[in-house]
């Protein structure tokens, strides 16, 4: 299945609001909702790790799978499924040590810490509430003995870890609820604690037209936006085309060493 390409539309856009609206009435009232959610959050935030940590603890609240992206438990199996796939047909090993940045309640997480020796695995993520729901996936799975660390963080500066440490560097559907300062501030430090020939792969919702978000949750860039703001921290970026083959509605960039 090929992933279509992204269009042109902004969904920022009253014209597009509009149109949406009328082709579908029933969602007008979940989307007046987030609105006012969106109100709320942003009066009483003093940032944007802060706006969307409230957005994650009123997710959360409802339902952790739903959270991070997956309206169903089978489509949460299957995106964790595909994320852990993805890597280990690039070459993925038990000796490998993967930094996750948000990784939410281990949709792929899980799969990943089964997969490492114990103590490879390092996630982190903006959210206390879907870190507790983290640390339930783990007993559900059965994987206390591989000995995953699992932290809260306020950025993305990762000044905490170590250098030259990870060999993959791991970031699902996070650059895609993310400001551009926020992205430029990862980008910015994660060629620091990056091995020599490690990579770091990040999803984003791509879009050819004009960059934009809607509601400080969902935020569309282009493409050499974002290779060129790493090519600016001294990072090699490559597009993942065989990423886009797959059934995920997100794209891929790959960072490395320049050397790499």
């Amino acid at each position: 299945m090929t992933k279509p390409p992204p269009t042109r539309r902004n969904r920022a856009s009253l014209a597009y609001k509009v149109r949406y609206a009328a082709q579908h009435p029933d969602k007008i009232r979940t989307y007046l909702s987030r609105m006012a959610r969106d109100l709320k959050f942003r009066v009483a935030s003093r940032d944007h790790v802060a706006y969307y940590r409230a957005v994650m603890r009123s997710d959360t609240a409802k339902n952790p799978e739903a959270a991070v992206g997956s309206p169903t438990h089978e489509r949460w199996l299957a995106l964790g499924q595909m994320q852990f796939d993805y890597l280990l047909k690039h070459g993925l090993k038990p000796g490998d040590r993967v930094l996750e940045i948000g990784c939410g309640n281990l949709r792929a997480g899980w799969r990943l810490i089964d997969h490492l020796d114990p103590g490879n695995y390092y996630g982190i993520d903006i959210s206390p509430d879907i870190l507790l729901a983290a640390q339930h996936t783990l007993v559900r799975q059965n994987l206390q003995d591989k000995l995953p660390n699992l932290t809260l963080v306020d950025d993305l500066k990762l000044r905490f870890l170590p250098s030259r440490h990870f060999t993959v560097v791991h970031a699902h559907s996070v650059f895609s609820h993310s400001p551009i300062e926020v992205i430029d501030e990862c980008l910015a430090n994660v060629g620091r604690v990056l091995a020599p020939d490690g990579f770091f792969d990040f999803t984003f919702d791509r879009t050819e037209g004009a960059e934009h978000h809607v509601l400080r949750e969902d935020f569309y860039y282009r493409t050499e936006t974002l290779t060129g703001l790493a090519e600016r921290h001294g990072l090699a970026a490559h597009f993942m085309d065989d990423w886009e083959r797959l059934p995920h509605g997100q794209s891929k960039i790959r960072v490395t060493h320049p050397e790499t």
